[in-house]
């Protein structure tokens, strides 16, 4: 293997760890947010072991994804040097925007969140879970504009190679921004609601489960019902716009390769790059029109019109195969879950064990998904690393081969570690919340009630 494939494999496993965890992290600080405000709302305890036990999984994912964060950061030096020299101007104080405005924001109030009730008034104490939620979101902001310039740059102008902002509006605000970070806030949304789900669903099978375990079993189920309809249109409006802006991407989506109307959408096949055909293909005629252009004769322009400026064809035909595929199982498991659910009086106990097997082995879904979707993206960018004007090649290291093979051998290794570790600890703590909150409890007994207000601290008891 050369340099620059070495160079896109370390980068590509640095991000799919460490999209794990703030695909986790923004939507799960409104969730804690969310019950917290139903605990101040109704002072049932319940609401309050939930946001207890969840700050918990929030800090732990939290600190691998600012850890996993700064590591991929320090590829834009040692992998990519070009990247910067070209594109600095736009990159650096986007990259730094996400730090000040957001970085800063989580890392200041998360303190207070994790160990201040109890020593912080009420107020405080939710308006740092406010801002905490919040500056996760801000991250997702201006990560995602950056990520989106480079799929559909704008307001930039090329000086002696250098890019420079000739309108920030145009650059943070490109054409594709708004759906890209809709798509992304939604599947934060979903890969949480799944985990809510999944963790109370095995709590319940291995018998521990607590009275906060019901109450987030319906949240998790609720939330999935409400946002994969969303999901679906919100998909279909960034398809419309790749379509416009990049229709190489969907070619390669779709294994369109010769320019046709009435195209069919593919359930399945292998694409064949080397004759330029799919095998065995299975499809739905003018399907991929009709989805893609709203129209049954639309037409969608083929490979072959994009000779040798097109991404690979495999990876992005079924990526999105597999995003699609694991969205359509989470919309049927999650409306079929709800409606019994409701059926059984909102007791998860009195769920069937199929669904309760079927959630529990749907807990990291949401992963498998967003992960599918970001290689869709960012191969399908290939063979630019900003969309038609810089190539990626351009801009590699020349750092030797066999070091990029060892740290990239490195990273795998220790990131494999990781996730098992995190998957341990979670499980872990599902089936013994009540020794993970302990600590937790014994702190509060020793620690003065003077900033607490006016629900009776019986009914405050995390236990």
């Amino acid at each position: 293997m050369d340099a620059l494939l070495l160079a896109r494999l370390q980068f590509a496993a640095n991000i799919t760890f460490h999209i794990l965890f703030p695909t986790i992290s923004i939507a799960l600080g409104w969730a804690l947010l969310f019950f917290r405000w139903r605990w101040l709302r109704t002072a049932h305890a319940g609401w309050l072991t939930a946001y207890r036990f969840w700050t918990k999984v929030f800090a732990l994912t939290f600190a691998l994804g600012v850890v996993s964060g700064i590591t991929m950061s320090f590829q834009f030096g040692t992998n990519w040097p070009g990247f910067m020299e070209r594109v600095g101007n736009v990159a650096g104080p986007l990259l730094g925007y996400e730090v000040l405005t957001a970085f800063f924001l989580e890392a200041t109030f998360l303190g207070v969140m994790l160990f201040g009730h109890g020593k912080v008034s009420e107020r405080v104490h939710l308006i740092a879970t406010f801002l905490v939620a919040f500056g996760t979101t801000m991250s997702a902001f201006w990560i995602l504009s950056l990520n989106s310039w480079m799929q559909t740059p704008a307001g930039y102008e090329i000086i002696d190679g250098e890019f420079h902002v000739r309108s920030w509006l145009e650059v943070v605000f490109n054409p594709s921004f708004p759906y890209r970070l809709a798509h992304m806030l939604l599947a934060s949304g979903l890969t949480v609601a799944f985990l809510l789900a999944g963790v109370s669903a095995w709590q319940v099978l291995r018998g521990t489960a607590n009275r906060a375990t019901s109450m987030t079993l319906r949240v998790g189920l609720t939330l999935g019902a409400v946002l994969i309809p969303v999901q679906i249109f919100v998909g279909d409006l960034h398809g419309l716009n790749t379509l416009e802006h990049q229709p190489q991407k969907i070619a390669a989506m779709e294994g369109i390769w010769e320019t046709e109307r009435g195209a069919p959408l593919l359930l399945f096949a292998l694409p064949d790059a080397a004759q330029r055909v799919n095998r065995y293909a299975i499809g739905i005629p003018r399907g991929a029109s009709w989805v893609l252009t709203h129209r049954a004769d639309g037409e969608l322009k083929g490979l072959n019109d994009f000779t040798g400026a097109h991404p690979p064809v495999a990876p992005l035909f079924f990526g999105f195969r597999i995003m699609v595929g694991t969205g359509v199982l989470m919309l049927v498991v999650s409306w079929v879950g709800l409606w019994l659910y409701k059926r059984r009086a909102w007791a998860a106990e009195r769920l069937p064990r199929p669904l309760l097997w079927t959630l529990a082995a749907m807990s990291f879904s949401g992963w498998l998904a967003t992960v599918a979707g970001w290689y869709v993206t960012e191969i399908g960018r290939q063979p630019y690393i900003v969309h038609g004007l810089l190539r990626t090649a351009e801009v590699v290291s020349n750092v030797p081969p066999p070091m990029v093979a060892f740290t990239l051998a490195a990273y795998v290794t220790v990131y494999l570690g990781l996730i098992v570790a995190y998957v341990t600890v979670l499980r872990y703590m599902a089936e013994k919340p009540e020794e993970v909150l302990q600590h937790e409890a014994s702190e509060r007994r020793h620690t003065p009630p003077g900033a607490m207000t006016g629900v009776q601290p019986s009914d405050r008891s995390p236990a």
